[in-house]
């Protein structure tokens, strides 16, 4: 979970091939032809070749972003920071274009934070550490182990990691590459990163004027919808905490799911509630979001879809050149970006993504029709997003589905300044 976020600035467009994905739609149409029926014929698996893999994932278990107005709080130790010795590998951070990394505010401003024992807020920690080297050992047993696909060691030719610039993220991904590839590489390990101004792996309310314009109240308004304002209430004086205390389901959240995956000593109200606190958080977080309001997810996650996009697109057009392409994606995210992904697939289990999580996106040709599919699997369990005929979707009827939401980085700038221009022409 994270607060606020920052400015404008294009990044390097990505082509995406409006007509091959027609061409991919053709194909479709012809082999339906052939095959006497609507295309959706069994596919044999066996003739299925991995070219591609994709992995949206959150960080690991971190110390909460705020501590909850009350007298008697969780000591956070210094000690919880310890790195297992299996999780050290090296990197070095980038900016997108390979350059110095850049300034992170955000890890600034979580060092303003102290908690109570000498930690800041938003820490990786030890848990996180270990959950983030168990999501890179599943990928290797998946990619290495099970299907010879990605070579046992880091390749840089094979890999491309980005991830937002917070040091928790930074160190998720480290941890992930180390089990991954059990601490072996071949050349360098280079994160990529944004600035903050300009990052699309979270919804980026500074930079998209309109969005923050969109969502502006909804969260206040949120904790004072039938239902929500009533659970709120109950939580909070249980807590001893005063009615006037800003805090909401998501603060909460941050705080309970903090201190259960370190198993630290909570107050016996937020035990109590902790399974009504997720789901009045999720129903929080759904009523900002509003499913029903296509352009806000657009603007939340649009440019990040879009390179999704471009990546499977450009792995099944031929004339990419080779140095073009890797066999594998890593995105390090945030549950505020998982959660309107989920949505626009049509695959949002209800549920807060919990630490660790990722969402992984899977590329296969058919070595005989030569046709493309794409798999999702979401915390390990395969997913059949809304529109697809089942987990194995067509790789033209998996684009249609994205392109509801997808947004070019032009489109996501004229959109995102609209409401913006339209105040400042009525001098507001």
């Amino acid at each position: 979970m994270i607060t606020g976020v920052f400015g404008v600035r294009a990044w390097a467009r990505v082509g995406v091939l409006t007509s091959l994905a027609y061409c991919l739609h053709q194909r479709r149409v012809a082999l339906a032809k052939l095959q006497g029926g609507d295309g959706h014929h069994p596919v044999d698996r066996s003739l299925l070749q991995l070219k591609m893999v994709q992995v949206v994932y959150r960080h690991g278990a971190r110390s909460p972003l705020k501590p909850l107005p009350r007298e008697e709080q969780v000591e956070w130790s210094p000690q919880l920071l310890e790195v297992p010795p299996q999780t050290q590998f090296d990197y070095t951070v980038t900016n997108l274009a390979g350059g110095p990394k850049p300034h992170s505010p955000y890890d600034c401003q979580y060092r303003e934070t102290t908690l109570k024992g000498g930690m800041f807020a938003g820490q990786l920690t030890k848990v996180g550490m270990q959950q983030m080297y168990a999501l890179g050992e599943r990928l290797r047993k998946n990619y290495v182990e099970d299907t010879p696909f990605l070579s046992p060691t880091f390749n840089p030719q094979e890999v491309f990691v980005r991830s937002t610039n917070m040091y928790r993220n930074l160190e998720s991904t480290r941890c992930l590459l180390a089990g991954l590839f059990q601490r072996q590489k071949e050349g360098p390990i280079i994160i990529h990163t944004d600035e903050a101004s300009s990052e699309v792996l979270y919804p980026n309310y500074q930079n998209c004027w309109r969005l923050r314009h969109r969502i502006r109240g909804r969260r206040q308004a949120a904790s004072l919808q039938p239902g929500i304002s009533e659970d709120l209430k109950k939580v909070k004086e249980g807590m001893g905490s005063d009615s006037s205390d800003e805090v909401d389901f998501l603060t909460l959240l941050d705080n309970v799911a903090a201190e259960q995956v370190h198993s630290l000593p909570s107050c016996p109200t937020l035990k109590r509630f902790a399974r009504m606190i997720e789901q009045r958080a999720v129903d929080t977080a759904l009523y900002i979001m509003q499913r029903e309001d296509r352009e806000s997810l657009q603007m939340a996650v649009g440019p990040f879809l879009h390179l999704l996009e471009s990546n499977l697109l450009k792995a099944v057009d031929p004339a990419t050149p080779p140095n073009k392409l890797r066999k594998l994606y890593l995105y390090a995210a945030h549950d505020v970006t998982l959660m309107p992904l989920l949505l626009t697939l049509g695959i949002f289990d209800h549920k807060w993504p919990p630490f660790a999580v990722d969402l992984t996106m899977e590329l296969y040709q058919h070595q005989e029709s030569k046709e493309w599919f794409v798999q999702l699997y979401y915390h390990g369990e395969e997913q059949v997003p809304t529109g697809c005929p089942d987990g194995l979707c067509p790789l033209d009827q998996f684009l249609n589905i994205m392109s509801a939401y997808t947004l070019s980085p032009e489109k996501y700038h004229t959109l995102c300044s609209q409401a913006q221009a339209m105040e400042l022409g009525n001098g507001e």
